[in-house]
């Protein structure tokens, strides 16, 4: 469908005229476009935080928890010991397991005070670091025996981000009313609670907490990963015999890290989905708004229409001067929408970043400004074909008499 140049300019024309009403069409259309934007350029970052998690270092990683969504290491019922690494250890396709504490530990800086996780690792077998993928950007990692020792997330290297102070390598950090040297900090990982971790070895956690009977927070096993499912089976069916439980009675789950982020991506699906859901209503409400406003144009141009078809327009031509003006109209607001999504989502990034939750950073694609502009160009032109319809079936002599 080709639109002469006369007709293109006859159409700006019409629109300059009308600018209030071709204004209010644009903003009702652009809000919309706008709100997708920003809500699919976050959905997408986060799809890709998850994935650099779905790495070949965490493919062959299986995880016991507890069962119930209890944060690891805080349920005193539920307890993970020694002789249940051992026995997921002897376990067919597990190559290697350990276990993982995690506790929640009092820092204080002068006259200040603050709470976080202490999780505590063995050294020779680092897994819980291999997870997250996280490398130590000033310093050093842990070692066998690094008693009174420590690695810090990265937010205890910023001034106020924490604490009054930053701090430094070698510097001391008080916790648990103990003063423990600082070997290390980790990069950034982009959220206030693991960037604000404290890290100490399995064999010094027992000295940090004297008076508190440890058990492991979860157990993280590297299995056979062309088997990884047929293996998780097997861990279950052996910490049910190990623990003295009946079949679906187990007080614990036995996850490979890639199902587990599976879960959470189908749960980021649904919460995506439906926020989008409601913001392509707002689009269809937009798009019900350009009908009308069509609608109104072509009434107001009913005498304009029959001067037209009388000086020799054909049917087609009317019907592309009036898509054309919802196309276009569609086609600014999806312009303006994008852009105004861009700045937005920037803004709500700095802000974001500000607060710690640097890793719900927006995913800018150009698939994703391009396929907006179409999306709203074509809505725009959907809701003005029936008006345009309408104006290319008004017969010339009628509209002529119209007063």
């Amino acid at each position: 469908m080709v639109i002469s140049k006369e007709s293109v300019k006859y159409s700006l024309n019409n629109i300059r005229k009308s600018k209030v009403r071709s204004i209010l069409t644009i903003l009702s259309i652009f809000v919309g476009i706008a709100t997708i934007f920003i809500f699919v350029s976050f959905g997408w970052g986060l799809y890709d935080y998850i994935d650099e998690f779905t790495s070949s270092s965490s493919a062959d990683k299986l995880m016991i928890m507890p069962k119930g969504g209890v944060i690891p290491g805080l349920d005193t019922t539920f307890k993970l010991l020694d002789s249940d690494v051992r026995a997921i250890r002897k376990t067919a396709g597990v190559y290697e397991a350990t276990g993982v504490y995690m506790n929640v530990g009092e820092i204080v800086q002068d006259d200040s005070k603050k709470y976080a996780f202490v999780m505590s690792y063995d050294p020779d077998l680092p897994m819980v670091m291999e997870l997250s993928d996280i490398e130590v950007v000033e310093g050093r990692p842990l070692r066998s025996g690094d008693s009174g020792k420590v690695t810090l997330g990265y937010n205890y290297m910023l001034k106020n981000k924490i604490f009054p102070k930053a701090y430094s390598l070698n510097s001391k950090i008080n916790v648990q009313d103990r003063d423990l040297r600082i070997v290390g900090f980790y990069e950034k990982i982009g959220n206030p609670q693991d960037d604000s971790n404290v890290y100490v070895t399995n064999d010094f956690m027992s000295e940090l907490y004297p008076d508190k009977n440890l058990s492991y927070g979860m157990i993280i096993a590297r299995a056979d990963r062309d088997n990884i499912d047929d293996v998780a089976e097997r861990v279950k069916k052996k910490l049910r015999q190990h623990r003295d439980l009946d079949e679906g009675g187990e007080d614990f789950t036995v996850q490979s890290y890639a199902n587990l982020l599976e879960s959470y991506m189908v749960v980021l699906d649904i919460i995506i989905g439906f926020v989008i859901l409601i913001a392509f209503i707002s689009v269809i409400v937009s798009a019900v708004n350009t009908a009308n406003t069509m609608i109104t144009s072509v009434l107001e141009r009913f005498k304009e229409i029959g001067v037209l078809k009388s000086i020799g327009a054909r049917n087609s031509e009317i019907f592309k001067i009036f898509l054309f003006e919802s196309g276009f109209l569609g086609f600014v607001a999806g312009v303006i929408g994008v852009f105004v999504g861009w700045g937005a989502s920037n803004i709500g990034a700095d802000v974001l970043d500000n607060f710690g939750y640097g890793f719900l950073s927006p995913h800018y694609s150009w698939v994703l400004f391009a396929g907006l502009i179409v999306f709203a160009t074509f809505t725009g032109a959907i809701s003005g074909m029936v008006p345009a319809w309408r104006a290319s079936k008004i017969n010339a002599v009628d509209a002529l008499r119209y007063e």
